[in-house]
């Protein structure tokens, strides 16, 4: 009797025991999860995936509506050229001064002004041929040229948050999302917009562009903000990505006192006097030769040279454009894996840059091709090439200096934006002359071909650069 009521008696005080050990544990748990990162930088990189895919979607809307806009406006192929290469202009020459007042200003507030004026701009140009003594040529090469203006701070603000929010060994595949974008927007938007003109007028196209575009402003005030400021994250992801190498505290300087100009010649000099950064610089150029005749003068090459309607050639243009994208997502995750193998950075952004170019160059052996599926096919396979090889602004965020990161991406953007004057006037002038595409995928394809000569001839070993003492 006596030992069953001591186990009675005991039995109750293991119960309370464990019970505390319970409650203990489960106020522990709390604690434990705090202390695993959170994951608020993949957010970050898909809403500047989104924001870049209606960025270059408003740079093909001409490219989508240009066959229509032209016959019913008289305009000629140069003058279609000329047009197509006004934004451009005004993207390259402004990129060096939209890179400083990133690094002045922060990337968030230039960013969103940016977002708006070019959406405004996109909304304009379907007005054109409304307004009695402005001649339609002048008015979209203004209107273009302006948007050409407002998006120049793009990039490298996209190039500013991925060295803010991504540790070096993601540096690859998040610049390689964004870099995607420019095939995801004609996936996503080249069927949407050749149904808008088929459906309604090619002016629709203009103006529902403009409409997105505002929406996209309100987004980027809403959810994007500088690592060291962001609600979401906690600190095991911000000393992650610190430890890692991401400058969680660029935007600081922006909202405090005023920081020294980046933009000065000494600057300038010490970028231009760089042979690894003029080889890069001129890569990158020739890569953009290839993007911009896919985002200018392609859809016109289906309707003009291979027969299609309109409606057809913006589905016919989703397919090379959703293996672009597979591509640039392929090549962001191959350099990455390289570098995490290998530790060398150099053979993990080169690798899959000159294998990518390589296989771009099939773009010239539609030249010879008879039917409109191999076309499509030889077309798909160069812009998978493209895809991978597409590494410009991985290779920008492990070479810029600390200091000017800004700088250094609208340097870097002003010399790849050149393809867009000289590529869609080219073409023009080529398609004038001679009444047909080949000559022009010729000089594509060479372009590709001085790509690998650039990365593997000129640039030398990829090292980060540094100011003076």
């Amino acid at each position: 009797m006596a030992t069953s009521v001591g186990k009675a008696r005991e039995h109750p005080v293991r119960q309370g025991t464990r019970g505390r050990k319970e409650r203990t544990t489960e106020m522990m748990m709390p604690v434990e999860q705090d202390l695993r990162p959170t994951r608020v930088r993949y957010r970050i990189i898909a809403l500047i995936f989104l924001i870049t895919t209606l960025n270059y979607a408003d740079r093909a809307t001409f490219s989508i509506a240009g066959e229509a806009a032209s016959a019913e406006l008289g305009l000629s192929a140069v003058q279609t050229g000329f047009i197509l290469s006004a934004f451009a202009w005004a993207y390259a020459l402004a990129q060096i001064p939209g890179g400083a007042l990133l690094d002045r200003f922060g990337t968030k507030r230039i960013y969103i002004a940016a977002i708006v004026i070019w959406s405004a701009c996109t909304a304009v140009q379907g007005f054109v041929g409304w307004i009695p003594g402005l001649a339609a040529v002048s008015t979209l090469f203004v209107m273009r040229f302006l948007v050409g203006l407002a998006e120049a701070p793009s990039f490298p603000g996209n190039a500013r948050l991925v060295a803010a929010w991504f540790p070096a060994r993601e540096r690859g595949t998040a610049s390689a999302i964004f870099n995607s974008a420019q095939y995801f927007s004609l996936v996503a938007f080249a069927p949407l917009m050749g149904w808008l003109v088929h459906t309604f007028h090619w002016r629709a196209v203009f103006w529902v562009m403009g409409v997105l575009g505002l929406i996209a402003a309100l987004v980027f005030k809403l959810f994007i903000h500088g690592p060291d400021r962001h609600p979401a994250i906690n600190k095991a992801e911000l000393d992650l990505i610190r430890e890692g190498g991401g400058q969680v505290n660029m935007e600081q300087a922006a909202s405090g006192a005023a920081p020294a100009p980046t933009f000065n010649w000494a600057n300038v000099r010490l970028l231009l006097t760089s042979r690894m950064m003029l080889g890069i610089y001129l890569g990158q150029y020739c890569i953009n030769v290839l993007t911009y005749f896919f985002v200018t003068w392609f859809p016109i090459y289906l309707v003009k040279e291979r027969g299609l309607n309109i409606l057809e050639a913006g589905l016919a243009a989703a397919v090379p454009a959703i293996c672009g994208f597979i591509g640039g997502l392929a090549g962001g995750v191959i350099s990455d894996r390289i570098l995490a193998r290998t530790g060398n950075v150099d053979r993990a952004r080169k690798v899959p840059l000159v294998l990518g170019m390589a296989l771009a160059t099939l773009i010239i052996a539609c030249v010879w091709a008879e039917q409109e599926w191999l076309v499509i096919l030889l077309m798909s396979l160069a812009f998978f090439g493209k895809g991978v090889a597409s590494l410009g602004w991985a290779v920008m965020a492990d070479v810029a200096p600390r200091q000017l990161a800004g700088l250094s991406g609208g340097v870097f953007n002003m010399f790849g934006n050149c393809a867009g004057i000289v590529t869609p006037i080219v073409v023009g002038y080529i398609v004038a002359a001679t009444g047909s595409f080949d000559l022009a995928l010729g000089f594509v394809g060479l372009h590709c071909l001085l790509t690998i000569v650039a990365y593997t001839m000129i640039v030398g070993p990829l090292r980060r650069l540094e100011l003076p003492a």
